[in-house]
């Protein structure tokens, strides 16, 4: 079990009331957020509210951006802070979560679990990857900015109030509408050799029949980066992806994320493993190269040519772009550049030059992935 984040005082916030910026020693009035709250995270019990971003459009002057938060403490125990909808169209972790605040009572708990469900609220309202009300990646937008745009105040609050409180950060992600992928917990390779067996056991402790660990190809700024900097325990997810999900994938977007928090010791009950489920070992994988994740080398309508999950041999085709506006060409080939387990695909057919539309990932052994 994790050791109990210390009660630290949350900034600009005092048992639920705002304080004025005078009152907080040493800290300046440009460090502090603007985000304000009615919850109070050192109390005991449940609580549910929201985090409040000031937000001014054609229609509402003193408007606000009403993003929902539980908090649920009961004890000593670690504190996790609980995450989806990170990219508004990735709803399968918004649900797991929603469900998951409505049923914990103080009683199961041991220390405390922070639940957001949709934590870019304005994008899961318009099903979109990006925010409608500031066209950023929430994903991007780290470590934030006080007084920046919407998205870049909620990383801000993360960054300087709610990762410093939280001992555990799960972040649940799934393709969206844009990927595919074979339901998957994650993680990143961090340097810290103890942070890195923490989190790879946390993440095998979702049971999923892949683990996945990634490379950032695709700029800086990330939330699981922000916190794993900090020291924490991170575990994310590729839970799916599209906008149908199957009752299968949700079934271990919410059974995993229990089991995990059963293996953390935030919530009680009998941790399950694959071999008590009577499942075969999980298949570890990784894709750290650039060469592992393929991108649409024109413009056209893809075409994948493997199941996911399928294994893929280096060399193989795996897809092919079709041309639109030139049927009468041979479509262009994608070709695998090593060997592994096709473990993403684009989710629409229309595809832009650049987009990726399939990473192979190699299998790798524990030993492998402590000692990289």
């Amino acid at each position: 079990m994790l050791a109990n984040a210390p009660r630290a005082q949350v900034l600009g916030h005092s048992h639920g009331k705002n304080k004025n910026l005078g009152e907080v020693e040493g800290i300046t009035a440009r460090q502090l957020s603007m985000l304000s709250t009615q919850l109070d995270f050192t109390a005991t019990g449940k609580q549910q509210g929201f985090l409040q971003v000031p937000y001014s459009h054609n229609l509402g002057g003193w408007a606000n951006v009403m993003v929902p938060c539980t908090v649920v403490a009961r004890g000593q125990g670690p504190t996790v802070l609980i995450l989806a909808g990170n990219h508004g169209d990735e709803y399968q972790g918004q649900i797991a979560i929603m469900k998951l605040a409505r049923e914990l009572t103080p009683e199961m708990v041991n220390g405390r679990i922070i639940l957001i469900p949709s934590l870019n609220f304005p994008a899961a309202r318009a099903a979109t990857r990006l925010s409608p009300v500031d066209g950023m990646n929430m994903n991007r937008a780290f470590p934030g900015k006080p007084e920046g745009a919407v998205t870049s105040q909620i990383a801000h609050y993360l960054t300087t109030v709610l990762f410093p409180l939280s001992d555990v950060v799960i972040d649940i992600h799934s393709g969206g509408r844009s990927m595919e992928f074979v339901p998957c917990s994650t993680m990143h390779l961090v340097a810290d050799r103890t942070q890195r067996r923490t989190m790879l056991d946390a993440m095998l402790a979702w049971n999923s029949d892949f683990a996945f660990l990634y490379a950032d190809i695709a700029g800086t700024g990330l939330l699981p980066v922000e916190a794993e900097n900090q020291g924490k325990l991170v575990v994310t997810t590729e839970m799916g992806g599209g906008e149908c999900v199957p009752a299968e994938v949700h079934r271990i977007t919410q059974s995993g994320l229990r089991n995990v928090l059963i293996h953390l010791g935030a919530l009680r009950g009998r941790e399950q493993t694959r071999a008590r489920l009577g499942l075969p070992p999980v298949i570890l994988t990784q894709a750290l190269h650039r060469e592992d994740y393929l991108l649409a080398p024109e413009s056209g309508i893809f075409e994948i040519c493997l199941d996911l999950g399928a294994k893929v041999k280096r060399g193989q085709t795996v897809g092919y772009i079709h041309h639109l506006e030139r049927p009468d060409r041979a479509p262009e080939p994608l070709v695998a550049q090593s060997s592994g387990f096709l473990i993403t695909i684009r989710a629409p057919c229309l595809t832009q030059q650049g987009d990726c539309v399939a990473v192979i990932a190699q299998q790798v052994s524990e030993r492998e992935v402590m000692a990289a």
